[in-house]
């Protein structure tokens, strides 16, 4: 289903667009003029906008430069009763998809809106492509412009190419492994494998075969040799997660295994050469685990040859919406959704919003809202509770002048709908809990939710509680 803007100041033109339109699938917004129609158009992006050219004191030229400047890849057609050569050639200058003369047939409509909405949508596949081929070529998936993020690009671009051990440092969810991938796929190891270990979910007992592998017999249960991650990893890069989480025994042969190029695997008497580049990570601060007695001073520097910090989400807040709108695209395709975007109000939220958990929050935010979403526009309803109440007004009074069309019912329903789920997060799902917070009985409670729901009531909701 694509989003349509039909703008036409004929009311009868305009009912029957939105028929025969909607009738074909689509979700059609009508505007009157020109300031309706670059309103609406700012509020939400559509796919394609259908615009009269005559539209009273304005014409639909106004429509098409304004759309063409906010969405180059949404296609415009322009239609006329009054068609000639010179407005077709203007129309087509300033970017129109195509131009239909009035009267035109239904089928000649539904062909050009269909080969338009076709064009879009390869426009859209093409940039999904071209991101994605950008992200393995450059940055690996890394998005951002931020100045934070810039400062990250350029420290990856310096050491990618060299064999230095690189320590990259931040809080969890901020992309640390996205960084390491970057800088291998910049580096001449390349074509070689990329190995990423979680120091951190490896048993104590296992990390050093798992590491540097082991010769048969080395231990009980070891029944054939196996050459470890270090091996596996010869000729690319070996990508140490959570570094910090490494027993202090182990760290005193991998510090070896950086100096000498050369590891020994457990039970063997000699040592294999070592061709790989190492590149840590860790979200804890090492300088303190250092004080502590927790890891190796000697290590610890043998690592920290260059650091890498990757900000963490509240420090690059304009990267916010553009990465939520590249999760949007991934997972729009993953889920064979096609072209997904935000609605407005989603946007704001989203925002707004501190995100705790960083980048890998905001991942799992847009995955659930497009597997929650039935139409091509997410909106705040299949965003989770906590960003739901995150702009909640004190007081729930909507700041500046209302806005036109302001309905105070839906307003109150909404601020309604918020307290519920802001109850409900804090009594952590348990619903008899959640009541007591807003002073309802549970009955009061479980009939309020399904009202809003939509859900008829029943003969239980209404009885009084017991006392």
């Amino acid at each position: 289903m694509a989003s349509l803007l039909v703008v036409d100041d004929e009311r009868s033109m305009r009912e029957m667009l939105e028929i025969l339109l909607t009738g074909a699938g689509h979700e059609v917004e009508l505007a009157a003029n020109v300031p309706e129609a670059i309103r609406a158009f700012g509020e939400r992006t559509h796919d394609l906008v259908l615009t009269d050219l005559k539209l009273g004191k304005g014409s639909g030229f106004e429509v098409l430069r304004s759309v063409r400047q906010k969405s180059p890849q949404t296609e415009v057609i322009v239609m006329t009763a009054f068609g000639t050569s010179e407005g077709a050639i203007q129309a087509m200058n300033l970017g129109a998809y195509g131009y239909l003369t009035k009267p035109f047939k239904r089928d000649e409509l539904q062909v050009v809106v269909l080969k338009a909405l076709e064009k879009r949508a390869l426009a859209q596949d093409n940039s999904l492509l071209r991101e994605q081929l950008a992200s393995r070529t450059r940055f690996a998936g890394l998005v951002g412009k931020s100045a934070a993020m810039q400062a990250v690009y350029v420290v990856i671009e310096k050491v990618a190419p060299a064999r230095t051990t690189v320590l990259i440092t931040g809080e969890s969810g901020t992309g640390k492994e996205l960084v390491a991938r970057a800088l291998h796929a910049r580096s001449t190891r390349a074509e070689g494998p990329f190995t990423p270990v979680n120091c951190g979910a490896i048993p104590e007992g296992l990390i050093e075969s798992e590491l540097f592998g082991h010769v048969k017999g080395a231990f009980t249960g070891a029944q054939d040799a196996r050459p470890g991650l270090f091996a596996a990893a010869s000729g690319g890069t070996l990508f140490l997660d959570e570094i910090g989480e490494l027993p202090l025994g182990l760290q005193v042969k991998l510090l070896r295994a950086i100096q000498e190029r050369r590891i020994r695997p457990v039970g063997a008497h000699e040592d294999v050469e070592l061709d790989v580049r190492l590149v840590a990570a860790t979200n804890r601060s090492l300088t303190e685990e250092v004080r502590a007695g927790r890891f190796r001073e000697d290590l610890y520097y043998r690592l920290n040859v260059v650091q890498i910090r990757v900000p963490p989400l509240r420090e690059r807040r304009e990267d916010v919406l553009p990465l939520a709108e590249h999760f949007l695209r991934r997972f729009g395709a993953e889920q064979g959704r096609g072209i997904l975007r935000l609605s407005k109000e989603a946007k704001r939220r989203l925002d707004a919003y501190p995100f705790q958990g960083n980048v890998r929050e905001l991942e799992n935010v847009i995955e659930r809202a497009v597997a929650l979403s039935s139409g091509n526009e997410v909106t705040v309803d299949e965003l989770p509770a906590p960003l739901r109440l995150a702009s909640l007004p004190t007081g729930g009074v909507p700041e500046g002048e209302l806005p036109a069309g302001f309905s105070l019912e839906a307003h109150l329903t909404e601020i309604e709908r918020l307290l519920m789920d802001r109850a409900l997060v804090d009594a952590r799902g348990v619903k008899k809990d959640a009541a007591a917070r807003l002073g309802l009985t549970f009955r009061q409670f479980r009939h309020r939710a399904k009202k809003l729901a939509g859900e008829p009531a029943t003969p239980d909701d209404l009885e009084p509680d017991e006392q």
